[in-house]
Parts: C-alpha cells; structure tokens; sequence
C-alpha cells in the first residue's frame, strides 16, 4: 500500500482539484490517495458553499479513496496553523507516504530554502522581522519583506513573485510543518494550472473555487455547469434542491451584530486573534456598514489585513477563546473523524487503526463512549461550528446537532 494525502478545501470540487488528485496518483503511483478536508468554515473565514457532507460525496465521487474532516480549530486559522493542523494529523495516521500540494511555482527547492528560513530564523532575518514589525506593517507583510531582503543576493525577484500567490504562501508553510514534526512523509508539489486562488474572473480553463463561487452567486447554479465536473454539479445542485440556497458570509451578519451589540473591547480582547488595537476597531467601525464584507472592509488596515479581520470576526461568533487554540495545538490529536470512504478508504482505515494512535470516529456520536474524547475542545467547537453553519444557511428552520444525524458517505 502506498497512499498520498491532499490537504483541501473542496469549496467546491473542480476540474483544477481533479487535475491536482490525478497528478498526484501519477507521480507518487500511490495506490491510495486520501485527502483531510475543512469542515463547515474554511480558511478564509467564511463558511464553505456546501456542507461538509456534501463536499466529502464530491471528493469520493472525483477518485479520492478516503476523506477526513480538518477540525474547524485548526480550518479557521492563519495559512501557519492551517498547514501544522492538517500536516500533524496526517503524520499521527502512519500511514501517509506523500504529501501532494499545489503551487504557483510548481518546484520544491526553492520552497523548501524558503520554509528552512522560517523554521531557523537565522539573525538577519529576525532583525528585519522586527524591524519591519516596529513601523506597523502587518506580520504577513513584514515576514514577506524580511525573507526578500535575506534572499536579496540570490534571487529576490523570484521570492517576491512567490510570495504574492496564496498556493506558494501554503506550500511554504506545509514543508516547515513536515519539518517540525520531523515527518518521513515525502512532499509533492504540482504546479497549479489556471487561475490564482482568489482571482474571480471566469475564463476558457480552470477556474478557481472563488471564481465559481462568485459565478454560482451572481448569475445562479445552472450556468455554472461547465465550471464543475458533472457529479459536483449534480450534488451541488441536489444541496440547493433541499436548502434553496447556499450558504455565504452575509447570513452571518445579523448574528454578528447581535454579538457586537452585546460586547466591548474588553469582552473583545478575550477572543482568539482580536488583539494589538484590533478590538477598538471593531468596536468604532460596528454599524456603520450594510453588509458582512463591507464591514470587514472598514475595519481593516495596514496592520489588520482583510482576512485576519474574517477569520477574527467568524472566531468571535463561534465563541473561540485564546485558550481554546493554545490547548487544541498544545495537545497531541485524539481522534479523526470519517466523512466519506470506498472500499480503498476501508482499506486504509483498517490500517490506521491498526497502526495509529488516533481513534477512529466512524459514527460521530461514539466519542461519547471515549472518556478521552468526552471533554475534547476540539469535538465541542466542532459540534457548535456545524450548529452555527445550519444557523446562517437555514435561520427559520435551523438543523441542530447534523453531526449527529449524518453518517459518512460510503461506497463500495
């Protein structure tokens, strides 16, 4: 058995992350390919499109053997942390060979320079960090100019044009995380075809998730079917059938400004991530725009940049303390948790229990019979976050506690 695991988002599944699995089958000649997705909110700080459900169907429908869920703690973060939560996992599986990744650049040796920088700090570059920091440029700004100018004498235009694309920015941060943790699993990287990560236009090729999205928002399903392969299309479409709509940020809004209403800059300063004057802000700019984008754009500066204030903002509705993250990343993973699996999956899983520490949550409710599980932060954020999601995307008739009604997608 030689498997390859995708980190993903899935939001929603199209022909660029069809592309991306069959590479990475191709290059590794993995026999099994598993994937760790992002639950009800992505790492952009909004909710995905679709449910989880529904997304894990999309990943077993495309050729993915096995899909487990990326705990929201860890899906809601800095591209830093999003990259440590997933990699830390999959290195608890032992069973994980290769690890395939997309990139703008589409070659590991200068990543790799780049991610050894940030896991040394050697002095210089500490000492421009800081430097840069001390002016009131943001931490992503400031550690960007900072590897620049360490490179400077090799090739820091080529860093520069790396560090402007999210794919590059997360295949960095994927390589520090197989350093860390000193992993034996092997990194792939393919170099992303189509459109960038956050680029909206639609054109002749592959389109990006954003783009999709945005497409599907403003001019509806049905002309967005060339976008998708065809079983994406039909699960979006059987998601839309039962709901009426898809979920988006601004279903939120209201339920943040009930919480906004309710708060000040102290009660502010307790939640994960709303620090360094972030709080009065949030504080001065609340009511005073229409919308949960236009808000976000009031808020941010040269110091708090737009997707720091998204995720800020979401971590704030779903009640994330300080303290919730510092214990989740202190501690070693207990658990995974299953959301679709063919008989390939079954295959892997019966290795993994096998060869893993981690207990395997086919059927959610079952932690309740695993006293280390009882209390696990990471299973209550969870439960909340799912219960939140419905919240927005169905605020008349709220599904309450899905994780609980909802079994994997399975196939044979």
């Amino acid at each position: 058995m030689k498997t390859v695991a995708l980190i993903t988002e899935y939001n929603p599944f199209h022909f660029g992350h069809l592309y991306h699995l069959n590479m990475a089958k191709e290059l590794t000649n993995a026999t099994h390919s598993m994937c760790i997705m992002s639950s009800s909110f992505v790492q952009r700080g909004e909710p995905a499109i679709v449910d989880k459900w529904s997304r894990a169907k999309m990943a077993i429908e495309n050729g993915i053997d096995l899909v487990i869920e990326l705990p929201y703690l860890s899906s809601v973060q800095t591209a830093e942390l999003f990259a440590y939560g997933s990699v830390r996992i999959l290195e608890e599986l032992n069973v994980v060979d290769y690890l395939a990744f997309g990139s703008e650049l589409g070659e590991l040796d200068i990543l790799k320079e780049i991610a050894n920088v940030l896991v040394e700090e050697p002095f210089y570059f500490k000492k421009e960090l800081k430097a840069n920091l001390s002016r009131g440029t943001s931490y992503p700004i400031s550690r960007n100019i900072a590897i620049m100018n360490y490179f400077s004498d090799v090739y820091s235009v080529e860093i520069s044009d790396i560090l402007n694309n999210a794919n590059n920015i997360l295949a960095v941060e994927y390589l520090k995380a197989l350093r860390k943790l000193k992993s034996n699993i092997k990194p792939i990287t393919i170099k992303r075809r189509g459109h960038n990560y956050n680029d909206t236009s639609i054109s002749n090729g592959y389109a990006s998730a954003s783009a999709i999205r945005k497409h599907i928002f403003d001019k509806g399903l049905h002309d967005s079917f060339n976008l998708v392969p065809e079983n994406t299309f039909v699960i979006l479409e059987q998601f839309l059938k039962e709901h009426k709509t898809f979920n988006k940020l601004d279903n939120y809004y209201a339920i943040l400004n009930y919480l906004l209403i309710n708060t000040n800059s102290e009660d502010l300063k307790k939640q994960f991530d709303i620090k360094d004057g972030l709080e009065n802000r949030i504080i001065e700019k609340s009511f005073n725009s229409k919308s949960y984008e236009e808000l976000i754009g009031t808020i941010a500066s040269k110091t708090h940049t737009r997707s720091r204030i998204r995720r800020a903002l979401l971590q704030l509705i779903l009640n994330t303390k300080k303290e919730d993250i510092d214990n989740y990343f202190a501690s070693t993973p207990k658990y995974i948790r299953v959301l679709g699996a063919n008989q390939k999956g079954f295959e892997l899983l019966k290795k993994i229990n096998d060869v893993s520490n981690l207990i395997v949550l086919n059927k959610f409710s079952d932690y309740k019979k695993i006293d280390i599980l009882k209390n696990d932060i990471s299973i209550k954020k969870e439960i909340l976050a799912t219960n939140i999601y419905y919240y927005g995307l169905c605020p008349l008739q709220p599904i309450i506690n899905k994780d609980f009604q909802t079994t994997p997608y399975t196939t044979k």
